[in-house]
Formats: structure tokens, sequence, C-alpha cells
């Protein structure tokens, strides 16, 4: 199941990882995101123990959806020490977004 994070928690669970994480950043009323949902979840159990795999919901948490410059969603930032590292925006194949984790291992 994909970690939800939100505006207090992001800097523990996201920024001081010490594994590779994805942020998907979504919301309720959009029809991508709602494609792009099983996808992440899937992501987080095939993944497990190797990368962490989150959820932020934009309209909850607009703070960090304002400081990483997220204008469309869904988006999905990957992180690695701290750092986003690669971008995806809009939906996609498992397979894409599986190779650019794959590629932060």
């Amino acid at each position: 199941m994909a970690i939800e994070v939100t505006d207090a928690n992001f800097e523990e669970i996201v920024l001081k990882s010490d594994k590779p994480v994805l942020v998907d950043f979504w919301a309720e009323w959009c029809g991508p995101c709602r494609m792009v949902g099983p996808v992440v979840k899937e992501l987080a159990d095939d993944y497990g123990d190797k990368a962490v795999v989150t959820k932020m919901d934009v309209d909850s948490n607009p703070a960090t959806s304002v400081k990483f410059g997220i204008r469309n969603i869904p988006t999905i930032l990957f992180f690695k020490n701290g750092e986003v590292v690669d971008k995806q925006v809009g939906a996609v194949p498992k397979t894409i977004l599986a190779s650019k984790l794959d590629a932060l291992m």
C-alpha cells in the first residue's frame, strides 16, 4: 500500500529516506489520477522494502505542491537522497514508472 504523505510529514518520509522515493501528486477530482492510483499501489507492493512509494493529495497539502512546482496532476516525482532526480507528468503505463524506479536502485 502506498504511504499517504502530508505537508507535515513530507520531510521525514520523503526527503530523509535512505531509499528511492516515488511521490504521486494527485487529487480526488482528477480523472487521470484515478487511472494512475492503482498502478502506484501495485508499485508499492512490487517494490516493498526496496523503495518508498507515496501519494500526496495536492488539495490537502498545498505547501509541498507549491514548493515543487506541481501545476499539472497527476505528477510523479522521484527522489533519491532528498533530491528530485526524475519526473513524470500525466498517466503512463506501469512499465515506465517501474523503469524510472529501477534506474534509482
